[in-house]
């Protein structure tokens, strides 16, 4: 029922947007908040665990804050599961097998730096042992944020991914670093019916630019995380009489680096 109607909300007269959450107490506030469902940032879960972002997190201990999770709210969770924690497509069906146990109702699962046809397979062997099981699966292509390519070439090597993906079992499809309102508008409309999901990045346009050139989904990504653990350091630095320090992305993944 829950992935059927995160399925429902991709559907809707306005984007899907996702204010990222990355432990319970996070969820719980987003949901707090007016969220219709919630999607976790992998990077905010890793740092909350103890580790730095980059498929570092010990599926074992993403599987428990998951749970986690799912006991504080009462809409569709969405879990960052990253690449699977594994480069095994039987190891990555059966991870994600257990968080369809633990009540997740759809999961990114992402490329990285590696070969597509490896996401393709993780993508088959996910639907194989789910058994008809429901789960919305948003594979993402990281071509644009890690500036693979560009423009029309980017573009081109996104919808050449996009239909691989689909083909192996996707649902949606996760472009993050995607921005310009020509490109958005191509792969919406090169991978249709497929809802298309960005990310929160700065130069972003507007929720209704978006939802006009064909996105259906907006995450937040690491934004709320990372403003969180910010603001607790500025408030300790307060507290210390010190001078408050610059948190950021790199700087939670250094000292989380051990």
């Amino acid at each position: 029922m829950n992935a059927q109607r995160f399925r429902e909300l991709h559907d809707g007269p306005a984007l899907l947007v996702l204010p990222n959450a990355w432990d319970a107490a996070s969820a719980a506030v987003v949901c707090h908040a007016g969220a219709s469902a919630v999607a976790t940032t992998s990077a905010g879960v890793a740092w909350s665990c103890g580790w730095p972002d980059g498929d570092c997190l010990p599926a074992n201990e993403m599987l428990a804050a998951v749970r986690r999770i799912v006991r504080t709210i009462d809409v569709p969770l969405s879990v960052d599961a990253e690449e699977g924690c594994s480069d095994d497509p039987a190891e990555v069906a059966a991870f994600v097998s257990a968080l369809v146990d633990a009540g997740v109702a759809g999961i990114n699962i992402e490329d990285g730096t590696h070969a597509p046809d490896l996401l393709a397979a993780k993508l088959r062997a996910i639907r194989a042992a789910l058994g008809g099981r429901d789960l919305y699966i948003n594979a993402r292509t990281d071509v644009f944020l890690r500036g693979m390519a560009s423009g029309d070439a980017g573009v081109e090597e996104v919808l050449r991914r996009a239909a691989l993906y689909r083909e192996a079992g996707a649902d949606g499809f996760f472009v993050p670093g995607i921005k310009a309102v020509d490109d958005v508008r191509r792969v919406a409309a090169g991978i249709a019916p497929m809802p298309l999901n960005v990310m929160l990045v700065p130069g972003l346009p507007s929720r209704e630019a978006l939802y006009e050139a064909g996105a259906r989904r907006l995450s937040a990504g690491i934004a709320l995380s990372v403003e969180a653990y910010a603001t607790a350091g500025r408030m300790a630095a307060e507290l210390l009489e010190r001078e408050a320090p610059e948190i950021g992305y790199a700087t939670l993944n250094k000292l989380l680096d051990r």
